[in-house]
């Protein structure tokens, strides 16, 4: 959970970074990249019945549905549903869902992508209309000018002069002043930094790839672990309805929910070490009868049936699982981690709920 709050705050700086550091001027005027995912919801609009256009379009299930159905996933190995511990599969997911962000904090902070709804920064942010010093220094002299481009690629350093700009807003923020650079506060939108995160939101900017898309992938691959079937089926139908929906009202990019469907599968592969629905019981069978074969040929050679009964019966223990505390101790620390677990998602759910 400390792993995934600190890539949370990780991903909060740089969107709010990532959307501010060229200035309000370059959203107004970057026009949004061509997306053939857009094109062809578009073309499909015109061609299927109308009726199949209204369930595309349909808010059938969001970001919180998703969560939510997480979170029943978990609680069901209360009832024997599940393999438990229910915190195993969320400690897996919040591990997964910890790492999934960091990578699409690296990605997005590489290349800042104009977004698919140029009027966003303007209706969610006061940002400055000028770029940050760094973009004015290595980014704005070079940005359309094929003669000026070709000529920094050759000398491989900035050379062109810089004009004259309005200086930054820096509030005193304390031990937290390190951020003023990073997050481009202005007098309107307040002295705190923390105000500024909570405002970030999904940014304005393209993010690639979509965290949204990620939760829904997360949840989906930890529901067909666990349990497979029909319903597990049902989920994936409803991650690829968000995905529809997603690129058809122009949060993300085709290209954004395509990598994160696959990363999102990816990563929760390789997680498998924390928890698995897998029974390992018949594996450690057959290890532990891998190790007594010699012995059990023997046994059986000198008609020891005693000897024999004993190696069996190793082998059998050998695919239980051990037990290190007590059933008081297990139903205690579970009762409280439940109550801590209700407790942080409803926290969530309430500070939260402004974006």
């Amino acid at each position: 959970m400390a792993l995934m709050l600190a890539a949370f705050l990780c991903e909060a700086i740089s969107v709010r970074f990532v959307s501010t550091v060229l200035g309000l001027q370059w959203h107004r005027s970057t026009a949004p990249l061509p997306d053939t995912g857009q094109w062809l919801l578009l073309a499909l609009n015109e061609k299927l019945p109308q009726i199949v256009v209204d369930l595309l379009r349909a808010p059938i299930i969001s970001l919180h549905h998703y969560l939510m159905l997480f979170i029943m996933l978990g609680f069901s190995a209360l009832f024997d549903c599940i393999k438990g511990p229910g915190l195993g599969i969320a400690a897996r997911y919040m591990f997964t869902m910890a790492v999934g962000r960091s990578l699409r904090t690296v990605t997005f902070l590489a290349t800042i992508l104009p977004s698919a709804r140029p009027w966003c920064a303007e209706a969610r942010y006061r940002i400055p209309d000028h770029p940050h010093p760094w973009a004015q220094k290595y980014y704005a002299p070079y940005a359309s000018d094929p003669d000026a481009i070709h000529r920094v690629i050759q000398e491989d350093m900035p050379y062109a002069f810089v004009k004259e700009y309005p200086g930054e807003y820096r509030p005193s923020w304390g031990h937290m002043s390190f951020l003023v650079d990073i997050l481009r506060p202005t007098v309107e939108e307040g002295s705190s930094w923390y105000h500024f995160l909570k405002k970030a939101s999904g940014g304005c900017s393209d993010l690639m790839y979509s965290g949204h898309m990620l939760v829904a992938v997360l949840t989906a691959m930890a529901w067909t672990e666990a349990y497979g079937g029909w319903i597990s089926v049902v989920i994936w139908f409803l991650v690829l309805h968000s995905a529809q929906r997603e690129i058809r009202e122009r949060h993300h990019y085709s290209v954004d929910c395509i990598v994160a469907i696959y990363v999102g599968i990816l990563l929760w592969r390789m997680t498998g070490f924390i928890w698995s629905a897998i029974d390992n019981s018949h594996a450690r069978r057959l290890a532990k009868l891998d190790k007594v074969q010699n012995r059990l040929f023997q046994a059986a050679k000198d008609s020891d049936m005693d000897e024999i009964r004993g190696l069996l019966n190793e082998v059998e223990l050998a695919g239980q699982e051990r037990k290190g505390f007590s059933q008081r101790i297990i139903l205690s620390f579970s009762s409280a981690m439940i109550v801590f677990t209700l407790s942080c998602v409803l926290l969530a759910f309430t500070l939260t709920s402004d974006g």
